[in-house]
């Protein structure tokens, strides 16, 4: 198989092109010189944002498939997609299951209705309407049959540039009194990114086509499963306060970036991120690692890079401070 990725530096990217790769595949990867590609790799330089900037493009391929994970201006994803419709056979696109109208019920499939407003040939808008844009803009010259529309949920593993995993290992490490905020039996649903990886490349090169909501069944772990093996790899001394959700709350901690993955029970957020329907993607054989080996294995690649981890400078940092963990501690402790 011959893959041409379309960034494939870092995180998601990184782990399709090592995935590509392990199989044989012959694998190119466009990006623009910031980050050391996979060894292994073909590289060709270009910033799709720029004038010309897919020339090194043109006269490439043919290629037996494109794998896309942009996540910004829908036209960037237009104007590949366009360029490459009759050098390559199939086209998918990492998206997200945030391209869904909000909120979505408990269950909701691939069916479900999607944002208003989405345009291929918009610039930057919001997250939800750039990610259906980008759909848009791959089925408009692709099609149906030769488009796989990948909707990702929460996604974890080594490489993470959004640094919600590696801020729990990175806090838990340093030991003390943690704030866990409950209920500890909270249902997760995330996807390893190798997991994904490999899901994509199979379904691509299975010729499946269409939508796929890509993450794990809801409840395949907990947050105290998942908290608990960031105890367990690092080696922690850590004590895990669990704290009641309103308490969480009423210390002004936002959900979801405050205390990463954590979102309320019963809520809508709650809901539309740990709620959704994976049974087409596991159908088509999607298969999801113990929740102990992403820890373990990001935590492994947390330390072979220092302990820091890389930061996307267009998604917020995570985590909270010592300082609004201790004044949230203290409000649990008096109860």
């Amino acid at each position: 198989m011959r893959l041409l990725l379309l960034g494939g530096t870092e995180f998601v990217g990184r782990a399709v092109a090592e995935a590509a790769l392990a199989h044989g595949w012959d694998v190119t990867v466009f990006h623009r010189g910031r980050h050391a590609p996979v060894a292994g790799v073909r590289s060709l330089h270009g910033d799709r944002t720029a004038p010309d900037g897919l020339t090194a493009l043109a006269d490439g391929g043919p290629w037996d498939l494109v794998v896309d994970t942009w996540s910004a201006a829908p036209r960037a994803v237009r104007d590949a997609a366009r360029l490459l419709r009759d050098r390559a056979d199939r086209y998918t696109y990492v998206s997200s299951c945030s391209v869904y109208t909000w909120p979505q019920p408990a269950g909701y499939t691939e069916e479900a209705p999607v944002v208003e407003g989405a345009s291929a040939d918009a610039d930057a808008t919001d997250y939800a309407r750039d990610k259906r844009g980008g759909e848009l803009a791959v089925l408009d010259a692709f099609g149906t049959d030769r488009s796989l529309l990948v909707r990702a949920g929460l996604i974890l593993g080594p490489y993470e540039n959004i640094g919600r995993l590696p801020w729990w290992l990175g806090r838990i490490a340093r030991g003390g009194r943690v704030l866990a905020p409950g209920p500890r039996d909270l249902p997760l649903q995330y996807v390893d990114v190798r997991d994904l990886a490999q899901w994509t490349l199979s379904a691509a090169d299975a010729g499946l086509g269409g939508a796929y909501n890509l993450v794990s069944p809801s409840g395949h772990t907990t947050l105290a499963e998942l908290l608990d093996a960031c105890v367990t790899v690092t080696g922690s001394t850590a004590e895990l306060c669990w704290t009641d959700p309103d308490t969480v709350l009423a210390a002004g901690i936002a959900p979801w970036t405050g205390l990463p993955v954590w979102v309320p029970p019963d809520t809508d957020l709650h809901t539309s991120l740990h709620e959704g329907d994976t049974s087409r993607a596991a159908a088509a054989g999607l298969r999801c690692r113990p929740v102990t080996e992403t820890v373990a294995d990001t935590w492994r690649w947390l330390r072979e890079i220092g302990g820091v981890a890389p930061q996307r400078p267009d998604r917020p940092v995570p985590g909270i401070d010592e300082e609004t963990e201790a004044k949230a501690l203290t409000a649990a402790e008096r109860g």
